[in-house]
């Protein structure tokens, strides 16, 4: 692997990972949910190594992506490349539909067996919650989710997606009852999207959360892509964006020499030039520039 990657503790736990992550989301199949963006297999398992020789030890999948292609396609790189399963970090997230999905405690430990056996490995670095499911009492939510941790097929648990009271009561009834919190939150927060400064972000600043986003591009919409074009609920979402802001990422990112994906994000798109992010510095005044044509939109909650 890369030596020029940086690596940090995952919020106040002592797990470490790449500071770039790689998202898996877009491998497995393109027929999944009529998605053209989605990669094949052997598209995906190239862009796997890639992200691994360059350092990007932390992959993000869940077993609703491909309906379970992406995890399948994490694990096949895992053993085609010979990969130590100590030198990665595969973070697996588990989904919210009715018993077959959801966040009952019979569907945990399903979820977990079944994306264990897809990665073809014996345990989860980090198992993140993908959406909250709000018809399952929080008890059995973070009961289920620590003994899942006690019984070693779990290191760590994150979070994703929901309102900051919500996750604020999730953490409580864990710590209420000596049970294994989470480590982390994962929300969708860009330059497009930034209403989670309103309370997520404080919320997990005092509490030592980590902070990875999701969508760090705005699904697209900070960095057009073929997923934008083509992702019916991505255009929607960005059709009430702020071009204004699009338009300045253009700019900055031409004057910086790199893509507009570089300045969106860094974790989707483009792996080498995602590795660049690193070294792109922006001043100050860059910064404001292209936050100051940023009006509040509603929150969301997913």
């Amino acid at each position: 692997m890369s030596s020029k990657m940086e690596y940090v503790r995952l919020g106040n736990s002592g797990l470490k990972v790449s500071r770039l992550i790689q998202g898996c989301m877009a491998f497995g199949s393109p027929a999944w949910e009529g998605s053209p963006w989605t990669l094949g297999v052997d598209e995906g398992l190239r862009l796997l190594k890639k992200a691994y020789d360059l350092g990007i030890n932390t992959w993000d999948t869940a077993g609703t992506y491909s309906n379970g292609a992406s995890e399948a396609t994490v694990g096949k790189a895992l053993r085609q490349f010979a990969i130590p399963r100590s030198r990665v970090v595969p973070a697996a997230n588990d989904g919210a539909l009715v018993n077959q999905m959801g966040l009952s405690r019979k569907h945990v430990f399903k979820a977990v067996d079944d994306s264990l056996a897809r990665l073809g490995t014996d345990y989860i670095d980090v198992l993140q919650i993908h959406r909250l499911d709000r018809e399952t009492p929080p008890e059995e939510i973070m009961e289920a989710l620590h003994d899942v941790v006690r019984s070693g097929k779990v290191r760590y648990l994150g979070a994703s997606s929901m309102y900051a009271w919500e996750f604020a009561r999730l953490q409580h009834v864990a710590d209420k009852n000596g049970w294994t919190k989470f480590v982390s939150m994962q929300p969708f927060y860009n330059l497009l999207y930034r209403e989670e400064e309103r309370e997520m972000l404080p919320f997990c600043a005092a509490t030592g959360l980590a902070r990875p986003n999701r969508k760090g591009d705005g699904g697209g919409g900070a960095a057009p892509t073929l997923r934008e074009q083509t992702d019916v609920k991505s255009r929607r979402w960005n059709e009430t964006a702020n071009p204004a802001i699009v338009d300045r990422v253009e700019e900055l990112a031409k004057k910086k020499g790199v893509s507009m994906a570089v300045l969106a994000t860094a974790t989707e798109e483009r792996i080498e030039e995602a590795v660049q992010a690193l070294s792109v510095k922006l001043t100050e005044e860059e910064l404001r520039y292209l936050e100051e044509e940023y009006k509040p939109r509603e929150v969301q909650g997913m």
